[in-house]
């Protein structure tokens, strides 16, 4: 792990039974920017994401966050050290108010629930959850379902559930997936905010996006690493083109 990087991989393997998902798999977080992992279907994206963000137990290799191997680590672990994941399928309380979705994020991760708690420690989660609406654009609809909400604002309250851990490192899983243009280009420019305090890794499927928005880029091709470098670098990559870009993706 470089000194420049906040999350390493290396050689991270996961295998289920017979079947390796990923093999080998070494790769860098730059502290500060934003990563994409991207890769045609199959290519192990879903899977190593899951094993960054805690949710899937690597079959071998270290995972090296701020210098330290986080394999085994339980996910809520993963929160409580600073990395926090927004997942593709919207994990929200439908019949909750949007500022109580929130609310309970805060709160779940400073305190057992306990109902002699403090006035104090409520008004603490309240403003605090208040303040990420404020920061992902919700605060008008603080007092409504999050199930009324358009799909694109519930992607916006997803982030602010997982930013309620202040993360270092916030993973968010295919963002603007199933979202208009106009919802995509709102929930971009919040991750361009959000990277000004943190650092960033996502996965994604619109090339013209990533390219556009991506500091590093990883490019995962049957379960293996392809290559890592700049939007210039992967755009100009023969190999790249070859398996992936030269196949339609946009």
């Amino acid at each position: 792990m470089t000194n420049t990087s906040i999350l390493s991989t290396r050689n991270v393997t996961k295998k289920f039974g017979g079947f390796t998902a990923n093999k080998d798999v070494s790769v860098d977080f730059p502290r500060g920017k934003l990563t994409a992992i991207i890769g045609p279907n199959g290519a192990g994206k879903s899977t190593f994401f899951n094993m960054v963000s805690g949710g899937f137990l690597p079959t071998s290799g270290e995972i090296l966050f701020e210098g330290r191997n986080v394999v085994g680590l339980k996910q809520h672990e993963f929160a409580k050290i600073g990395i926090s994941k927004s997942f593709q399928i919207t994990n929200l309380f439908p019949a909750l108010s949007v500022l109580e979705n929130v609310r309970v994020a805060v709160q779940s991760l400073h305190s057992v629930y306990n109902i002699w708690s403090p006035r104090s420690q409520h008004v603490e989660w309240v403003e605090k959850a208040e303040s990420l609406l404020e920061l992902v654009g919700l605060q008008d609809r603080r007092r409504d379902r999050a199930e009324n909400l358009a799909h694109g604002e519930q992607r916006s309250l997803e982030i602010a559930v997982a930013l309620a851990c202040d993360p270092k490192l916030l993973l968010l899983d295919e963002p603007t997936a199933g979202m208009s243009p106009e919802e995509t280009r709102v929930i971009m420019n919040l991750i361009r905010k959000l990277l000004e305090h943190r650092t960033i890794g996502l996965v994604e499927h619109k090339m013209k996006l990533i390219m556009g928005v991506s500091d590093s880029i990883i490019v995962l091709h049957q379960g293996q690493l392809l290559v890592q470098g700049t939007p210039d670098e992967i755009r100009s990559n023969e190999e790249v083109k070859r398996v992936y870009l030269g196949k339609g993706n946009h």
